[in-house]
């Protein structure tokens, strides 16, 4: 059987959930939402090795957390770098060529055990790189943000531009990807460009396919992101 890995990124400050710790070790219903994030891989796909990277000031409050908790999942634990791309770059260092590499934001813990099996079993019958994504349901606008005499900044109509929504999706995660391929992709230089790994390997020649994502594969990053969790836990 193909090795199956799971690079969970977690190197949230916290900064917009206005929070004294990161976001990543905040509870839901008594478990962490990192704990939480990576229990979805383990218990959807058997065997699957777990890298967590997290800052390297909070590596030894995460340990603390899972002695805390009773939390055996075993993980290899990696620091992070400046970037999420440097971040992701350091975790593929310990994924062989030969495997399978899902990486995951560490703050979505509701994605199903369905799509990850169906995500990585696509990329183990021969699919290189595999994303999850959304159709926009909502009208956009293009806007800039200007800063008028008064000092006061203000959203403006950028003229011309008309997105079509009906052609847009947004991205989620976990994305999937054979190792050689991510791996390759990572040994550019980093770029402002890259946005997620989709955006690097894609950038590297490679083609993406695409699988339809999971309105509940909720990434938490406010304190309104914590309720709607919360209320997805309920149901």
């Amino acid at each position: 059987m193909i090795p199956r890995y799971a690079i969970i990124v977690a190197g949230g400050s916290g900064t917009r959930m206005g929070s004294d710790i990161p976001k990543q070790f905040l509870e839901l219903d008594g478990k962490s939402i990192l704990r939480r994030s990576i229990e979805r891989f383990t218990e959807a796909l058997e065997g699957v090795h777990i890298i967590t990277v997290l800052p390297k000031e909070h590596i030894d409050l995460w340990k603390e957390r899972c002695l805390r908790d009773n939390f055996i999942v075993p993980q290899i634990l990696v620091a992070g770098g400046i970037t999420r791309f440097h971040s992701v770059k350091n975790a593929l260092a310990k994924v062989p060529d030969e495997a399978i590499v899902g990486v995951h934001d560490g703050v979505r813990p509701f994605v199903s055990a369905g799509l990850l099996q169906r995500m990585y079993d696509q990329v183990s019958g021969g699919c290189p790189a595999l994303i999850p994504v959304l159709p926009c349901t909502d009208t956009l606008k293009a806007l800039q943000r200007v800063t008028g005499e008064d000092g006061v900044s203000r959203l403006e109509t950028l003229p011309g531009i008309e997105p079509d929504r009906s052609i847009l999706f947004g991205a989620q995660t976990p994305q999937v990807f054979r190792a050689d391929v991510l791996k390759a992709a990572y040994s550019q230089p980093f770029s402002t460009a890259f946005t997620d790994d989709a955006s690097v390997v894609s950038h590297n020649g490679e083609t993406l396919s695409y699988i339809e994502g999971e309105r509940l594969n909720l990434k938490i990053t406010t304190p309104d992101d914590l309720v709607l969790a919360r209320g997805i836990l309920a149901i």
